[in-house]
Protein backbone atom coordinates (compact mmCIF):
# COMPACT_ATOMS: atom_id res chain seq x y z
CA UNK A 1 0.00 0.00 0.00
CA UNK A 2 1.44 3.34 -1.07
CA UNK A 3 -1.14 6.02 -0.31
CA UNK A 4 -4.22 6.59 1.85
CA UNK A 5 -6.90 9.20 1.25
CA UNK A 6 -8.41 10.39 4.55
CA UNK A 7 -11.67 12.37 4.29
CA UNK A 8 -12.07 14.79 7.19
CA UNK A 9 -14.36 17.59 8.33
CA UNK A 10 -14.89 19.33 11.65
CA UNK A 11 -16.60 16.39 13.35
CA UNK A 12 -15.42 14.38 16.36
CA UNK A 13 -14.84 11.48 14.00
CA UNK A 14 -12.08 13.35 12.19
CA UNK A 15 -9.59 12.63 14.98
CA UNK A 16 -10.43 8.94 14.72
CA UNK A 17 -10.04 9.08 10.92
CA UNK A 18 -6.54 10.52 11.43
CA UNK A 19 -5.62 7.86 14.00
CA UNK A 20 -6.84 4.96 11.85
CA UNK A 21 -5.11 6.34 8.75
CA UNK A 22 -1.90 6.74 10.74
CA UNK A 23 -2.13 3.16 12.06
CA UNK A 24 -2.36 1.75 8.54
CA UNK A 25 0.25 4.14 7.13
CA UNK A 26 2.85 3.24 9.75
CA UNK A 27 2.29 -0.50 9.20
CA UNK A 28 2.59 -0.17 5.42
CA UNK A 29 4.98 2.78 5.07
CA UNK A 30 2.31 4.63 3.09
CA UNK A 31 1.72 8.35 2.65
CA UNK A 32 -1.48 10.04 3.79
CA UNK A 33 -3.43 12.71 1.93
CA UNK A 34 -5.95 14.61 4.07
CA UNK A 35 -8.86 15.97 2.05
CA UNK A 36 -11.44 18.46 3.31
CA UNK A 37 -14.22 19.32 0.85
CA UNK A 38 -16.26 22.48 1.22
CA UNK A 39 -19.70 22.22 -0.36
CA UNK A 40 -20.76 24.83 -2.86
CA UNK A 41 -23.23 26.33 -0.39
CA UNK A 42 -20.66 26.73 2.38
CA UNK A 43 -19.54 30.29 2.67
CA UNK A 44 -22.38 31.59 0.48
CA UNK A 45 -24.65 34.26 1.87
CA UNK A 46 -28.41 33.64 2.05
CA UNK A 47 -30.19 34.96 -0.99
CA UNK A 48 -32.89 37.55 -0.50
CA UNK A 49 -35.78 38.76 -2.61
CA UNK A 50 -35.17 42.48 -3.06
CA UNK A 51 -37.79 43.01 -5.76
CA UNK A 52 -40.50 44.51 -3.52
CA UNK A 53 -41.22 48.16 -2.81
CA UNK A 54 -37.63 48.94 -1.77
CA UNK A 55 -36.20 51.76 -3.82
CA UNK A 56 -33.43 51.26 -6.33
CA UNK A 57 -30.80 52.96 -4.19
CA UNK A 58 -31.72 50.93 -1.12
CA UNK A 59 -31.64 47.69 -3.13
CA UNK A 60 -28.20 48.52 -4.47
CA UNK A 61 -26.89 49.24 -0.97
CA UNK A 62 -28.34 45.97 0.36
CA UNK A 63 -26.82 43.97 -2.49
CA UNK A 64 -23.42 45.51 -1.83
CA UNK A 65 -23.70 44.70 1.87
CA UNK A 66 -24.74 41.12 1.13
CA UNK A 67 -21.78 40.75 -1.23
CA UNK A 68 -19.42 41.93 1.50
CA UNK A 69 -20.98 39.55 4.03
CA UNK A 70 -20.70 36.75 1.47
CA UNK A 71 -17.01 37.46 1.06
CA UNK A 72 -16.40 37.57 4.82
CA UNK A 73 -18.20 34.29 5.36
CA UNK A 74 -16.27 32.62 2.54
CA UNK A 75 -12.97 33.77 4.00
CA UNK A 76 -13.92 32.46 7.46
CA UNK A 77 -15.01 29.09 6.05
CA UNK A 78 -11.73 28.74 4.17
CA UNK A 79 -9.72 29.76 7.22
CA UNK A 80 -11.56 27.17 9.34
CA UNK A 81 -11.00 24.50 6.69
CA UNK A 82 -7.26 25.18 6.62
CA UNK A 83 -7.15 25.04 10.43
CA UNK A 84 -8.93 21.65 10.40
CA UNK A 85 -6.37 20.31 7.94
CA UNK A 86 -3.40 21.71 9.88
CA UNK A 87 -4.62 20.07 13.10
CA UNK A 88 -5.22 16.79 11.29
CA UNK A 89 -1.79 16.81 9.67
CA UNK A 90 -0.15 17.42 13.03
CA UNK A 91 -2.07 14.51 14.58
CA UNK A 92 -1.09 12.11 11.79
CA UNK A 93 2.55 13.24 11.91
CA UNK A 94 2.68 12.73 15.68
CA UNK A 95 1.88 9.06 15.07
CA UNK A 96 5.07 8.73 13.05
CA UNK A 97 3.79 9.12 9.48
CA UNK A 98 6.50 10.84 7.47
CA UNK A 99 4.63 11.81 4.30
CA UNK A 100 1.43 13.82 4.92
CA UNK A 101 -0.23 16.23 2.48
CA UNK A 102 -3.35 18.37 2.90
CA UNK A 103 -5.90 19.56 0.34
CA UNK A 104 -8.82 21.98 0.74
CA UNK A 105 -11.30 21.92 -2.13
CA UNK A 106 -14.63 23.49 -3.00
CA UNK A 107 -17.07 21.33 -4.91
CA UNK A 108 -19.39 18.35 -4.91
CA UNK A 109 -18.20 15.85 -2.30
CA UNK A 110 -18.47 12.55 -4.20
CA UNK A 111 -17.09 13.97 -7.44
CA UNK A 112 -14.11 15.41 -5.58
CA UNK A 113 -13.52 12.15 -3.73
CA UNK A 114 -13.53 10.22 -7.01
CA UNK A 115 -10.99 12.64 -8.46
CA UNK A 116 -8.59 12.19 -5.55
CA UNK A 117 -9.03 8.43 -5.08
CA UNK A 118 -7.37 7.70 -8.43
CA UNK A 119 -3.89 7.27 -6.99
CA UNK A 120 -4.98 6.11 -3.52
CA UNK A 121 -5.08 2.50 -2.32
CA UNK A 122 -7.56 2.98 0.52
CA UNK A 123 -10.08 5.61 1.62
CA UNK A 124 -10.63 6.39 5.30
CA UNK A 125 -13.86 8.09 6.41
CA UNK A 126 -15.72 8.50 9.69
CA UNK A 127 -19.03 6.80 10.35
CA UNK A 128 -20.70 10.16 10.86
CA UNK A 129 -19.86 13.65 9.70
CA UNK A 130 -20.07 17.12 11.15
CA UNK A 131 -23.73 17.61 10.26
CA UNK A 132 -24.86 14.27 11.72
CA UNK A 133 -26.31 13.58 15.11
CA UNK A 134 -24.86 10.73 17.12
CA UNK A 135 -27.88 8.45 17.19
CA UNK A 136 -26.79 4.82 16.91
CA UNK A 137 -29.01 4.27 13.87
CA UNK A 138 -27.94 7.38 12.00
CA UNK A 139 -25.09 7.26 9.47
CA UNK A 140 -23.35 10.23 7.92
CA UNK A 141 -24.99 11.41 4.70
CA UNK A 142 -21.79 10.92 2.70
CA UNK A 143 -20.73 7.51 4.02
CA UNK A 144 -22.93 5.18 2.00
CA UNK A 145 -22.43 7.32 -1.11
CA UNK A 146 -18.65 7.04 -0.71
CA UNK A 147 -18.78 3.24 -0.31
CA UNK A 148 -21.01 2.84 -3.35
CA UNK A 149 -19.18 5.36 -5.54
CA UNK A 150 -15.57 4.51 -4.71
CA UNK A 151 -13.58 1.96 -6.66
CA UNK A 152 -11.20 1.52 -3.73
CA UNK A 153 -11.52 -0.22 -0.35
CA UNK A 154 -13.04 1.99 2.35
CA UNK A 155 -12.18 1.96 6.04
CA UNK A 156 -15.05 3.28 8.15
CA UNK A 157 -13.49 4.65 11.33
CA UNK A 158 -15.21 4.14 14.66
CA UNK A 159 -15.72 7.10 16.98
CA UNK A 160 -12.42 6.54 18.79
CA UNK A 161 -9.32 4.56 17.83
CA UNK A 162 -8.44 1.50 19.92
CA UNK A 163 -5.36 -0.73 19.55
CA UNK A 164 -6.05 -3.35 16.86
CA UNK A 165 -5.03 -6.90 17.74
CA UNK A 166 -7.91 -9.14 16.63
CA UNK A 167 -9.33 -9.28 13.11
CA UNK A 168 -12.73 -10.70 12.10
CA UNK A 169 -13.28 -11.50 8.42
CA UNK A 170 -16.95 -11.92 7.48
CA UNK A 171 -17.07 -14.40 4.60
CA UNK A 172 -20.08 -15.48 2.56
CA UNK A 173 -18.40 -16.90 -0.53
CA UNK A 174 -19.42 -13.93 -2.68
CA UNK A 175 -17.11 -12.06 -5.03
CA UNK A 176 -16.51 -9.14 -2.69
CA UNK A 177 -15.79 -11.36 0.33
CA UNK A 178 -13.32 -13.43 -1.72
CA UNK A 179 -11.61 -10.21 -2.77
CA UNK A 180 -11.51 -9.08 0.86
CA UNK A 181 -9.67 -12.27 1.87
CA UNK A 182 -7.23 -11.90 -1.04
CA UNK A 183 -6.49 -8.30 -0.06
CA UNK A 184 -5.96 -9.20 3.59
CA UNK A 185 -3.66 -12.09 2.66
CA UNK A 186 -1.58 -9.94 0.30
CA UNK A 187 -1.25 -6.98 2.66
CA UNK A 188 1.34 -6.61 5.36
CA UNK A 189 -1.01 -4.37 7.34
CA UNK A 190 -2.77 -7.25 9.05
CA UNK A 191 0.21 -9.51 9.72
CA UNK A 192 0.49 -10.48 13.38
CA UNK A 193 -3.21 -10.02 14.14
CA UNK A 194 -5.27 -12.92 15.41
CA UNK A 195 -7.79 -13.71 12.67
CA UNK A 196 -11.18 -15.45 12.56
CA UNK A 197 -12.95 -16.15 9.26
CA UNK A 198 -16.68 -16.32 10.01
CA UNK A 199 -19.45 -17.55 7.74
CA UNK A 200 -23.06 -17.16 8.85
CA UNK A 201 -25.09 -19.91 7.18
CA UNK A 202 -27.64 -22.62 7.95
CA UNK A 203 -25.74 -25.35 6.08
CA UNK A 204 -22.47 -25.60 7.99
CA UNK A 205 -21.06 -28.30 5.73
CA UNK A 206 -21.41 -26.35 2.50
CA UNK A 207 -20.29 -23.14 4.19
CA UNK A 208 -17.17 -24.79 5.61
CA UNK A 209 -16.27 -26.10 2.16
CA UNK A 210 -16.64 -22.60 0.67
CA UNK A 211 -14.26 -21.24 3.32
CA UNK A 212 -11.50 -23.80 2.78
CA UNK A 213 -9.77 -21.82 0.05
CA UNK A 214 -9.97 -18.55 2.01
CA UNK A 215 -8.53 -20.07 5.17
CA UNK A 216 -5.77 -21.86 3.23
CA UNK A 217 -4.79 -18.62 1.47
CA UNK A 218 -4.47 -16.77 4.77
CA UNK A 219 -2.45 -19.57 6.37
CA UNK A 220 -0.15 -19.77 3.35
CA UNK A 221 0.57 -16.08 3.88
CA UNK A 222 1.57 -16.52 7.50
CA UNK A 223 -1.68 -15.77 9.30
CA UNK A 224 -2.69 -17.45 12.54
CA UNK A 225 -6.28 -18.02 11.42
CA UNK A 226 -9.32 -19.88 12.72
CA UNK A 227 -12.65 -20.41 10.98
CA UNK A 228 -16.21 -20.96 12.11
CA UNK A 229 -19.74 -21.30 10.74
CA UNK A 230 -22.63 -20.01 12.83
CA UNK A 231 -26.36 -19.98 12.21
CA UNK A 232 -28.59 -16.93 12.37
CA UNK A 233 -29.09 -13.53 10.79
CA UNK A 234 -25.70 -12.38 9.44
CA UNK A 235 -25.79 -8.84 10.84
CA UNK A 236 -26.88 -10.01 14.31
CA UNK A 237 -24.40 -12.90 14.49
CA UNK A 238 -21.46 -10.77 13.30
CA UNK A 239 -22.29 -7.95 15.72
CA UNK A 240 -22.63 -10.41 18.60
CA UNK A 241 -19.30 -12.05 17.71
CA UNK A 242 -17.55 -8.68 17.57
CA UNK A 243 -18.85 -7.64 20.96
CA UNK A 244 -18.58 -10.91 22.89
CA UNK A 245 -15.19 -12.00 21.52
CA UNK A 246 -13.64 -8.53 21.56
CA UNK A 247 -12.57 -8.12 17.96
CA UNK A 248 -10.93 -4.80 17.05
CA UNK A 249 -11.41 -4.68 13.27
CA UNK A 250 -14.02 -6.13 10.89
CA UNK A 251 -13.28 -6.91 7.24
CA UNK A 252 -16.12 -7.67 4.86
CA UNK A 253 -17.34 -7.31 1.30
CA UNK A 254 -19.56 -4.35 0.55
CA UNK A 255 -23.06 -4.60 -0.85
CA UNK A 256 -23.13 -8.11 -2.22
CA UNK A 257 -26.62 -7.70 -3.68
CA UNK A 258 -27.99 -5.25 -6.21
CA UNK A 259 -28.63 -1.64 -5.21
CA UNK A 260 -32.38 -2.05 -5.87
CA UNK A 261 -32.55 -5.05 -3.52
CA UNK A 262 -30.68 -3.09 -0.86
CA UNK A 263 -33.13 -0.21 -1.16
CA UNK A 264 -36.04 -2.60 -0.61
CA UNK A 265 -34.80 -4.86 2.19
CA UNK A 266 -31.58 -3.22 3.40
CA UNK A 267 -28.21 -4.93 3.50
CA UNK A 268 -25.92 -6.65 5.95
CA UNK A 269 -23.27 -4.08 5.09
CA UNK A 270 -25.38 -1.11 6.13
CA UNK A 271 -26.56 -2.86 9.29
CA UNK A 272 -23.00 -3.71 10.28
CA UNK A 273 -21.78 -0.14 9.77
CA UNK A 274 -24.69 1.11 11.86
CA UNK A 275 -24.34 -1.30 14.75
CA UNK A 276 -20.63 -2.12 15.06
CA UNK A 277 -18.55 0.05 17.36
CA UNK A 278 -15.28 -1.05 15.77
CA UNK A 279 -13.72 0.08 12.47
CA UNK A 280 -14.78 -1.77 9.32
CA UNK A 281 -12.87 -2.21 6.06
CA UNK A 282 -15.19 -2.72 3.10
CA UNK A 283 -14.07 -4.27 -0.19
CA UNK A 284 -16.08 -4.01 -3.40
Amino acid sequence: MNKLLALIDGSKYSQSVCDHAAWIATRSNASVELLHVLGRREGAADTADLSGSIGLGARTALLEELAELDGQKARLVNKRGRAILEDAAQRVTEHGVESVTTTLRHGQFIRTMQEFETDADLIVIGKRGEASNFDMEHLGSNLERVVRASRKPVLVASRAFQPIKRLLVAFDGGTSSIKAVEQVAASGIFKGLDCLVLNVASDSGAASKRMEGAVALLRDNGFNVESDVRAGQPDAVIAETVEQEHFDLLVMGAYGHSRIRNLIIGSTTTQMVRSCKIPIILYR
